[in-house]
């Protein structure tokens, strides 16, 4: 998709993980680049071919960004996904950041549990495999009337033999196992925070 190198700084970066950068795209600000910075280019093709296989399945973008293909950038080849923003146009934060500050968002806690039952229902439904549920990627999308929960990194299938991709019914036990690791992971993660139980309890 379009032509000619994208020129990220500084500036334009929102996000880094441990392997690449999230750079909101110079000519589209509602769309994001991510760039490998760190031995990520096998994490990279995992992803893009588990969101072609996406795409020829024709789901509903509901809890994943769109992705649109690849463009070059002056750090490297990037690769075009929705950005997530809020109704005020800030960059949607992750649920980390929420649950890191749950004293400050007590009146967000229903709609972000809410929202996280919505996101297991939808990826039961279109039966959307990830990897490692992890609070760290994903997003919290503040709209007027609520808030939706969107999968922002690894995605994918790392089975050898992806059964669980084609036949719904290992697919949904293969969401519920990573479902209750996630619920575990956050009881861990949070166990300091007086309220992470109450909100676990929703999920």
């Amino acid at each position: 998709m379009g032509t000619g190198m994208l020129e990220l700084t500084s500036e334009s970066l929102v996000g880094k993980g441990l392997h690449r950068e999230v750079h909101v795209h110079p000519n589209d600000s509602s769309k994001c680049v991510k760039v490998v910075v760190l031995r990520g280019e096998e994490e990279t093709r995992r992803e893009q071919a588990y969101y072609h296989f996406l795409q020829r399945k024709n789901i509903e973008w509901v809890s994943l960004p769109r992705f649109y293909g690849n463009e070059e950038t002056n750090i490297g080849p990037g690769a075009v996904f929705d950005l997530i923003r809020d109704d005020d146009g800030q960059v949607s934060k992750t649920l980390e950041f929420y649950l890191d500050n749950l004293e400050s968002y007590q009146a967000l806690i229903p709609s972000i549990a809410e929202s996280l039952r919505f996101l297991k229902a939808d990826l039961i439904s279109q039966n959307i495999i990830t990897m490692t549920l992890k609070p760290k990627n994903m997003v919290i999308q503040r709209l007027s009337q609520q808030t939706h929960c969107l999968i922002i990194d690894n995605i994918g299938n790392s089975d050898v033999l992806a059964i669980s991709s084609y036949i719904p019914y290992f697919g949904r036990l293969k969401i519920e196992r990573k479902w209750d690791k996630f619920k575990a992971l956050l009881v861990r993660q949070f166990s300091h925070k007086l309220a992470i139980n109450d909100f676990i309890e929703h999920l």
